[in-house]
């Protein structure tokens, strides 16, 4: 029998890094690094594929990506496009409205063969991608090639609709090509109408998901001070969260993520997965920033280990 050895979670997340402005402040973000930057806190390994400008924004973002413990080996320099800013406007309840300019960096994640013979060497507990990364012609390429070549165990789809930069067909293949599927209330309506005509309860879209896409194994949908729904090998279920005062909602749909994929990665059920990741997520929101510092509490209670492996396979469980 092999010898006991903890599960070292490795993922790859792919699309949009940039610096959003908030009230006037520049704050590291997009869904794609803010997910890595939380997998990095929980104890994972996490790079991002991703590009920035040749410019100060740039610097500013390697060198933060790299503090927060993410792998910034295939963050590509575009010599020509300045890195990504998204001006954010907070509603009420701090719901975030998003202006995102175009021709920027991320919008041409085009590694050479080098790097994606370096991706495809390693193997990965999970690879992540959004819809938004997929506005432009070149990230789709570099994501069909991705979805193609690389070794990983699990493929999750965060939806994370963005007004103007979304098309059936990219969410339809993203859909068809992904293991664990995440998406918020209205995107679940979105979706809903989209493929199926009419907006179904959650429990029914799961079920005409899970039909239309025999991959998908694992659907959570992020309620906001509602909760979560997962759905699992034909299993429902909702989790509950305590209610805080919310600061601002930025990155606490990447918090979930985070604090999903690290704890099912880990060796446990989706339950457990599921609340976990929405104390993460309810902490985020009532914080300012996509990626506070986590308090002594918070940590106390999020206490998650990976599960011993044996013979190489992973326990799964509550």
């Amino acid at each position: 029998m092999k010898k006991e050895q903890l599960k070292q979670i490795r993922a790859l997340t792919f699309g949009e890094a940039l610096f959003d402005i908030i009230k006037g402040s520049a704050h590291l973000g997009g869904a794609p690094l803010n997910l890595a930057a939380h997998l990095a806190k929980l104890g994972a390994k996490p790079a991002v594929l991703t590009a920035a400008g040749k410019d100060e924004h740039g610097k500013i973002l390697l060198a933060r990506a790299e503090e927060m413990g993410v792998d910034t080996s295939y963050i590509l320099t575009d010599e020509n496009r300045p890195t990504g800013t998204v001006t954010v406007e907070l509603k009420n309840e701090g719901i975030p409205v998003f202006s995102i300019n175009e021709g920027v960096a991320w919008d041409a994640i085009t590694p050479d063969e080098s790097k994606f013979k370096a991706l495809t060497r390693e193997e990965w507990d999970v690879f992540c991608f959004g819809t938004l990364a997929q506005r432009s012609e070149e990230n789709r390429k570099t994501l069909e090639r991705l979805l193609l070549e690389i070794k990983a165990k699990n493929v999750f789809y965060d939806v994370n609709l963005r007004t103007g930069f979304y098309r059936k067909e990219w969410i339809s293949f993203s859909l068809e090509h992904c293991t664990i599927l995440k998406m918020n209330e209205e995107e679940a309506a979105t979706i809903s109408r989209m493929f199926f005509g009419t907006v179904h309860s959650f429990r029914t879209l799961c079920l005409l998901l899970s039909e239309k896409c025999p991959e998908m194994s694992v659907i959570c949908i992020t309620k906001g001070p509602e909760g979560a729904a997962v759905y699992h090998e034909g299993i429902y279920e909702e989790v509950a969260v305590t209610p805080v005062e919310v600061a601002d909602t930025v990155g606490a749909g990447d918090a979930f993520s985070a604090g999903f994929l690290y704890t099912y990665l880990s060796g446990y059920g989706v339950s457990k997965a599921a609340s976990i990741a929405s104390i993460l997520g309810t902490y985020v929101a009532s914080k300012p920033g996509s990626v506070p510092e986590y308090s002594e509490e918070l940590i106390k209670v999020m206490e998650i280990r990976p599960l011993l492996l044996l013979s190489g396979k992973n326990r799964k469980g509550n």
